[in-house]
């Protein structure tokens, strides 16, 4: 099955923090993206670069790719078939789901060529 995606504007960070440690309020209010889960090992956050926290481990320079849902829970294989492509064609990926869609981060600098890969997998890109 064929999907729509598209990007979500800006640049986002990935990061970590111990996994007692509070999550700053700013991150909180950020838009349009963030993402937060605690476990017992870490707390981990995906927001804006200009939100990371400063006393975390950061990786910048990725972009949300944001798949077109809503997805039931019962649909099967709607991120194998972003990531299979994209696996195969060495574009290490970052996902995330929610209770109705899924988004995909990748390197900024692999963008254009995940793009590519995606739509000659026949998925269709709606910008921006």
């Amino acid at each position: 099955m064929t999907y729509a995606f598209s990007t979500l504007p800006g640049r986002y960070a990935v990061a970590q923090l111990k996994a007692d440690a509070g999550v700053p309020a700013a991150v909180l209010a950020a838009q349009p993206f963030v993402s937060i889960t605690r476990s017992a090992d870490e707390l981990s956050i995906v927001c804006p670069e200009a939100m990371a926290p400063a006393d975390a481990r950061v990786e910048h320079g990725w972009v949300v790719l944001r798949l077109d849902g809503p997805f039931t829970f019962d649909q099967v294989g709607v991120m194998a078939s972003f990531a299979s492509p994209l696996a195969a064609a060495g574009i290490s990926i970052l996902p995330i789901s929610t209770f109705a869609t899924d988004y995909l981060l990748v390197r900024d600098t692999d963008l254009t060529r995940a793009i590519e890969v995606l739509a000659a997998a026949g998925h269709q890109h709606h910008g921006p």
